[in-house]
């Protein structure tokens, strides 16, 4: 009889499996853009729930090509994003370093409950600091905020986070931040439908968990010693520490994880285009402008969600927008 074949359960990809420091996403790399004018690379929303949809598949080597096929689609709540802020950096060698950044006039009252800016700043050397370093500038980047209060959110308190320029020149880039600072931005003037992005989002967290569930051992036999939703062995005499590679009890989700190559299959500005009946479930109805993506999102309801241009986008991209023939508004609490 030969070695018995055990792989290994669970990834170690994603060590260690703690709490995200916080329930928005960090979002480390902007991919580059083939755009020759300046671009935003980024933009948020707040998740509503899920739906399923029938669209025609476009995919040209999918078995399915021209039938109209059914597909599961989350909503996300999207708002006009308000760009609070300019922030440019500057390459070291131990990293990006914040150069100088600029901030709009008269926030709106809502920032006091995220941060305090002086009352009275006079932004004008910060500009011409800028303007006369373009040659020590490497990235340009908008301080955006969102606008939960025109959303079902029960929230007054906006996020607050930075979105990377691409395309153009830095000058092109900085002029371009510049008309947009303290103006609201769509994401119509970001996305378009079709179009394949990267999304960040905090995952559902669930608690404290044992290794059968948080990394899928098996459970012992019933008449095992000592514990059966357990490992049977910590490891080796030798060295004497339980290494990190073995299964252990401990924090199951609310981790940050990045999906690439979401699909965007409609982006529109009525809510009630894809507000089921009797409002999603812990979310309520969608008011304002939305994108809806194919399959799910990480993250429970009224969570932020982040959307990115695609870093690895795939090749074969079908040339029109997907063609939905049907979006579920049924309720889905089944009354």
């Amino acid at each position: 009889m030969g070695k018995q074949h055990s792989p290994r359960h669970g990834s170690l990809a994603y060590l260690p499996r703690k709490r995200a420091k916080k329930p928005v996403a960090r979002i480390r790399y902007w991919p580059k853009t083939t755009s020759k004018s300046p671009v935003l690379l980024g933009f948020s929303g707040y998740k509503a729930g899920m739906t399923y949809v029938y669209a025609i598949e476009d995919k040209k080597r999918s078995p399915n090509f021209g039938k109209e096929v059914m597909c599961a689609a989350t909503v996300l709540e999207t708002p006009p994003i308000l760009v609070c802020g300019i922030r440019v950096y500057r390459k070291t060698p131990y990293g990006l370093e914040n150069f100088a950044e600029v901030w709009m006039k008269d926030p709106p009252a809502d920032f006091n409950r995220i941060l305090t800016l002086p009352k009275k700043v006079d932004y004008t050397p910060s500009l011409r600091n800028i303007e006369d370093n373009f040659d020590k500038i490497t990235n340009v980047r908008i301080i955006a905020a969102t606008q939960p209060k025109q959303t079902s959110l029960p929230k007054k308190k906006p996020d607050i986070h930075e979105i990377e320029v691409g395309g153009g020149t830095i000058t092109e880039q900085f002029e371009y931040t510049k008309q947009l600072l303290g103006k609201t931005v769509t994401a119509e003037e970001v996305f378009k439908d079709g179009q394949y992005v990267d999304i960040a989002a905090i995952t559902t967290g669930k608690g404290f968990q044992g290794p059968v569930k948080r990394w899928g051992v098996a459970i012992l036999q019933h008449k095992g010693r000592k514990t059966k939703r357990g490992v049977a062995t910590l490891g080796p005499w030798r060295p004497t520490h339980v290494r990190y590679s073995v299964p252990r009890a401990g924090q199951m989700g609310y981790h940050q994880r990045t999906e690439y190559n979401k699909r965007i299959l409609k982006i529109g500005k009525d809510g009630r285009e894809v507000s089921v009946k009797g409002g999603y479930i812990r979310y309520g109805q969608v008011r304002g402008s939305y994108i809806v993506i194919r399959g799910s999102v990480a993250g429970t309801e009224k969570r932020l969600v982040r959307l990115r241009q695609a870093a690895r986008p795939p090749t074969d991209l079908p040339e029109s927008p997907p063609q939905i023939t049907y979006i579920s508004l049924e309720s889905t609490q089944g009354k």
